[in-house]
């Protein structure tokens, strides 16, 4: 393994200015913004990056891609004195398995289930749909061209998905209703003609689909 050297605090980040910024290890700041924050790492950390966990560039916000890094230098952070970066590095592995399955494959060797990640299971529910119209928006009845106990739904046509799972699309909405009893905006895909959408004339905005 590299000797890898500290590195100066950063001034900048693609999230803002740092308010608070702690070199992890040489080279790794974790640093927090106004509005997010993630880990910041130097040339030399991320050349060292393995292929299969890389990013583009070296910034690896705070909600999934931090652990991309923990999973990277897992045993550098394992001898850390600190208390809980045995757990840290736990949490990391799942997270990229959850959310980066084909690096986590890649890099490890091991296979990742859907049951182990949102990721492939919405990738399994948008692909079986490819060629069919899915809802993209749903309003209900308070809206102006939904009648009363309706939802009204705009759908696309699905042509593939996209490495996170998400619905790529091709060609104009068309728009539906249906029963309000029938509409489960927490299943991943509601397929138009599943959910038993009625279609109907309308220029409603697709705009972003809510909870009823």
């Amino acid at each position: 393994m590299p000797r890898f050297l500290p590195c100066e605090q950063p001034r900048d980040s693609m999230w803002g200015a740092p308010q608070t910024a702690t070199q992890i290890l040489p080279g790794v700041w974790e640093i927090q913004t106004s509005g997010h924050g993630g880990m910041l790492l130097s040339d030399q950390r991320q050349s060292a990056m393995p292929k299969a966990l890389r990013l583009d560039g070296p910034s690896y916000e705070e909600d999934v891609d931090w652990a991309l890094v923990v999973l990277a230098f897992d045993d550098e952070f394992m001898a850390l004195p600190t208390k809980g970066f045995d757990l840290l590095v736990d949490n990391a592995r799942a997270s990229v398995k959850a959310w980066h399955p084909d690096r986590y494959s890649a890099y490890t060797g091991e296979p990742v289930e859907p049951k182990d990640s949102d990721v492939l299971r919405r990738r399994q529910a948008v692909r079986a749909q490819i060629g069919n119209y899915v809802v993209v928006s749903a309003s209900g009845d308070w809206a102006g061209w939904v009648p009363e106990g309706k939802v009204g739904v705009v759908a696309r046509r699905v042509v593939r998905a996209d490495a996170m799972g998400h619905a790529i699309f091709q060609g104009d909405p068309i728009h539906g209703l249906i029963e309000r009893v029938n509409y489960d905006s927490s299943r991943p895909v509601n397929g138009f003609d599943e959910i038993g959408a009625v279609r109907i004339e309308a220029d409603a905005p697709a705009t972003k689909e809510v909870v009823l």
